[in-house]
């Protein structure tokens, strides 16, 4: 199944930790890495804090739904994630934005991610790697918000994957 995750932090050595990430998902099991976004700056939505460099990556995975969702709380824990307030400043921060067309509603996780819409940080790499799943209304939703590309794939997570 192809998952897209959408990856975040403002704290710490934030570039270092993204891609960490991005190899830690390679690594995942039953999963392997198809594509990997820019690296984009952009302000904190509805929290304060430092800037967020953010991205999207894509995977091809056997885990279901919510073991990957587990797979990623364990990545971001790995990484000092703290929850001291809904919003703060995080080292790491993956979120399952699609889990192939499937749509699902519990109480712990739903797809696709309620929010991704709503975000520049998530809908401009999103674009990068599967155009098909955002349209030009809602990158004009997201035109106003602050962000910033900063750094091509091959240039910040030093690695390439290929399909």
């Amino acid at each position: 199944m192809k998952a897209c995750i959408g990856l975040g932090a403002n704290l710490g050595d934030a570039r270092a930790s993204l891609r960490q990430a991005v190899h830690a998902l390679a690594a995942l099991e039953q999963t392997r890495l198809l594509a990997v976004s820019s690296l984009y700056r952009s302000a904190p939505v509805d929290a304060g804090g430092p800037d967020y460099l953010n991205a999207v990556a894509c995977l091809d995975t056997a885990l279901q739904p919510l073991a990957l969702l587990h797979a990623l709380q364990a990545l971001e824990n790995a990484a000092g994630r703290e929850r001291p307030y809904r919003n703060a400043p995080r080292t790491l921060d993956l979120d399952l934005l699609l889990y192939g067309e499937l749509r699902l509603a519990t109480q712990e996780l739903r797809l696709p991610h309620p929010r991704m819409n709503e975000r520049a940080f998530v809908l401009l790499p999103l674009a990068e790697l599967a155009p098909q799943r955002v349209s030009a209304a809602q990158l004009a939703q997201v035109a106003g918000q602050r962000i910033e590309r900063v750094a091509a794939p091959a240039a910040w997570v030093q690695a390439q994957y290929q399909d």
